[in-house]
């Protein structure tokens, strides 16, 4: 968990690490009241250049075209920041929250402290089988 510190914004480019985490200027940013599992490994080859991550980090870097826009929840033990992020921020539109977009896509849980919102996206994609709840494509009988 988290420790609560002063509130910071934190905009800039965003690389996704194999764990889920995004590398930025002000140092490696976990996303808020989710935990990304570690899933199988998969290559992205319908665009260049090849990436091969973890499907869960794949979805994420997918997800984020260009810049990001963080509001700092507080530093985590190991010393990464823990923030909620967005994509496609602009001064008229809060974009997209990148750890509800995970939990929609399956490919994230929800911890015991996030927000309620994100309790609900999770049990919505466990119901649908996405992500890390889905079926395997053979079933042995």
């Amino acid at each position: 968990m988290a420790i609560p510190t002063a509130i910071a914004d934190i905009t800039g480019y965003a690389m996704v690490q194999k764990d889920g985490s995004l590398r930025m200027s002000r140092g490696i940013i976990r996303l808020y009241g989710i935990y990304i599992p570690f899933t199988e490994t998969t290559c992205r080859s319908f665009l260049q250049p090849r990436r091969c991550m973890p499907q869960a980090a794949l979805a994420l870097d997918f997800k984020i075209q260009g810049f990001i826009h963080c509001k700092e929840q507080g530093i985590n033990q190991d010393g990464s920041i823990s923030a909620i992020c967005h994509a496609n921020y602009t001064s008229v539109s809060m974009g997209e929250d990148l750890a509800s977009y995970l939990l929609r896509q399956g490919w994230a849980l929800a911890l015991p402290y996030a927000p309620f919102e994100y309790h609900a996206l999770e049990r919505i994609a466990r119901y649908k089988g996405f992500g890390i709840w889905g079926f395997p494509d053979t079933i042995i009988r």
